[in-house]
């Protein structure tokens, strides 16, 4: 795969000029240090691909921190350093007027594990170091950036060759236990690029993933329901064994529901777009209360998430009997559940119910409030709320279709 990094480096189809102006910027700073500046990881894999470029990793030999106060001072902005790892956070001058409007800009480091799953202790190291530190081999690549290396590649594992030969495999033996959420990244790429694992050295027992704290899962998680191929994903780490190491109890993706997992609700629907949201409640659309009470607690749900899971279950096993209910039922009950579960529910079955739910009904109201009966001489208290349920629930039923008609029906109910 021999390709011109010069001439890719400088292609606005794949890194806009927006960001080839940032990385020189960077490079010539770095320089100036006389700090050797990379770009590394998904960066390089991806040129390589020709595919266009989002992440932007920043690896001096050096002292990140210095560089970034040094471009802090030259070009504004505001550095966040992280002395225990070497690394900054650089929050871009809104000048610059790039997304995302950080960069995170790290010294190269060797890293050593504890335990199995631990974060490693990380010690400045030459970028070679650096790079056998990483996951698999088509992420162990760096291009230098400064000077007359300009372009130049640094491929010390052959991730060049792995990419030719669509591979993803590890740096060394111990790979995924020193760090089990590689595999998630593995099957992430595997599926991506439509490459294949090496899987020699993979073995998903329990105690690879039981030292993992749940907020570690649940982020590889999240970012597979933000991927194009996520139905398949998940199924590759149920037929790796990976769900059954950590919790058999795991429920697997159901393959009707893939299809799904892009859906934009329709603009008159009124629900924000959250695929990850919605990838959750597609994947436990099948399971019991139990089975997502566990998962909550393996994988620290927010209470928002716990809450929407929940209620898709209970939605999906009341559906049959709310399907000859009239507005006014369907409403009083939906009103309690998270819209982002009554829309993937809408999506697996169309129920016409629950789009009527999002686009209408939710929003009728009765033209009556808590002034108007005041006036009428009823005094505050319970009854206020007992009317108004019953006032809505007119309108929504259609038994009053104005305000005269409401208020003739008020003074019967008077």
């Amino acid at each position: 795969m021999q390709k011109d990094l010069s001439r890719l480096l400088r292609d606005p189809n794949l890194i806009p000029f927006a960001k080839q102006n940032l990385l020189s910027r960077i490079a010539n700073q770095a320089a100036a240090l006389n700090m050797p500046c990379y770009i590394v990881g998904g960066f390089v894999r991806d040129l390589l691909l020709g595919y266009p470029i989002n992440d932007l990793d920043i690896v001096v030999e050096g002292d990140a921190i210095k560089l970034g106060k040094s471009l802090v001072e030259k070009y504004g902005g505001k550095l966040t350093p992280h002395h225990k790892f070497h690394t900054a956070v650089w929050r871009l001058p809104s000048s610059f007027i790039l997304h995302p409007s950080s960069l995170d800009l790290i010294t190269a480091r060797s890293e050593t594990y504890s335990r199995p799953a631990a974060l490693p202790t990380v010690t400045p190291a030459s970028i070679e170091d650096d790079l056998r530190r990483r996951d698999f081999t088509i992420n162990a690549m760096a291009i230098r950036l400064d000077g007359d290396h300009f372009g130049e590649l640094l491929d010390p594992l052959n991730g060049q060759a792995d990419l030719e030969k669509k591979i993803i495999r590890v740096l060394h033996p111990r790979s995924f236990m020193d760090d089990p959420t590689r595999i998630f990244r593995a099957v992430r790429y595997e599926q991506r690029y439509s490459f294949h694992l090496e899987l020699s050295t993979f073995d998903a027992q329990p105690a690879t993933f039981s030292p993992l704290s749940g907020g570690r899962l649940r982020h590889e998680l999240d970012l597979i329901f933000k991927e194009e191929n996520s139905a398949a994903m998940l199924a590759r780490l149920h037929q790796l064994g990976v769900f059954d190491a950590f919790d058999p109890c795991l429920p697997k993706f159901n393959a009707d529901y893939a299809n799904l997992l892009k859906s934009v609700p329709p603009a008159e629907f009124g629900v924000s777009e959250d695929q990850v949201t919605a990838g959750y409640l597609l994947w436990v659309l099948d399971s019991t209360a139990a089975v997502v009470e566990s998962l909550a607690r393996r994988l620290v749900f927010s209470s928002a998430l716990t809450q929407a899971c929940k209620s898709i279950i209970q939605l999906k096993k009341d559906l049959p009997a709310l399907k000859t209910s009239k507005p006014s039922a369907w409403t009083f009950y939906l009103e309690k559940i998270p819209l982002q579960a009554i829309y993937v529910l809408w999506l697996v079955f169309r129920a016409p119910a629950l789009r009527e739910f999002l686009v209408h009904w939710r929003h009728v109201k009765q033209n009556t409030n808590g002034a108007i009966l005041k006036a009428r001489g009823i005094a505050p208290g319970p009854r206020y709320k007992n009317l108004l349920s019953q006032l809505r629930q007119a309108r929504l039923d259609e038994v009053v279709k104005n305000e005269k008609e409401e208020e003739e029906f008020l003074n019967r109910l008077l």
